[in-house]
């Protein structure tokens, strides 16, 4: 799946200036003819370690599981666990 995601990363890229110019021209028809994975939408946000698709922390490009994992271990600089 992290392959796949790559692969559609790579297409959006390749076909982002023409996606643009087509959509600013209007030409729908023109933009139906561009493979479905050119589409950025269909990009989906994936753990960099695991894959996993759900639970996903922006911050730090890891799922939530992953994230826990590492903080606890002492192997995110600034992130320790909360006691009050």
């Amino acid at each position: 799946m992290k392959a796949r995601e790559v692969k559609r990363q790579k297409l959006v890229d390749k076909y982002a200036e023409k996606r643009a110019a087509l959509k600013a021209a209007g030409d729908y028809e023109g933009l139906q003819k561009l493979p479905k994975n050119a589409s950025p939408v269909r990009l989906h946000n994936r753990c960099k370690l695991t894959g996993r698709p759900k639970g996903y922390m922006r911050q730090f490009g890891i799922s939530r599981v992953t994230f826990r994992e590492m903080a606890n271990s002492g192997l995110i600089p600034g992130v320790k666990k909360a006691s009050w």
